[in-house]
């Protein structure tokens, strides 16, 4: 699958509408961001039922700010609409497929789950 560039008119659709995302979150200027493109479409041609997307900070100030993204590239995994990832910097390939093959298995229920559990005790310490 191709990578996707998002901007403010299809982010929404896109998390909403599929079970997988994945975001870089990259700027032109950034060396480290023009190093890891080559690896993450690379890795995005193995992995057909995932998204890969990317987000032109530079562009999309809005989106950035409200992920509050500080460094790049950052890395965002959505599964479900849930971000289950979210770390600066950039990958060497095999650490990156391996960060797809474990988002992939995590059990969205489990997840569900321990976020319920997180907000129970936060509502019981307020």
């Amino acid at each position: 699958m191709a990578v996707v560039e998002l901007n403010k008119e299809n982010f929404e659709d896109t998390i909403n509408n599929n079970a997988f995302v994945i975001i870089d979150f990259w700027a032109p200027w950034c060396g480290p961001c023009k190093s890891f493109a080559p690896t993450y479409e690379k890795v995005s041609e193995d992995f057909e039922d995932v998204v890969f997307a990317k987000i032109n900070t530079e562009d999309e100030q809005e989106i950035a700010a409200h992920f509050q993204i500080r460094s790049i590239p950052t890395l965002m995994i959505f599964r479900d609409q849930i971000i289950i990832y979210s770390e600066a910097g950039a990958l060497p390939e095999a650490s990156f497929r391996q960060l797809v093959e474990q988002a992939a298995t995590l059990d969205m229920d489990d997840v569900r789950k321990q976020i319920a559990e997180a907000q129970q005790g936060d509502n019981a310490d307020a």
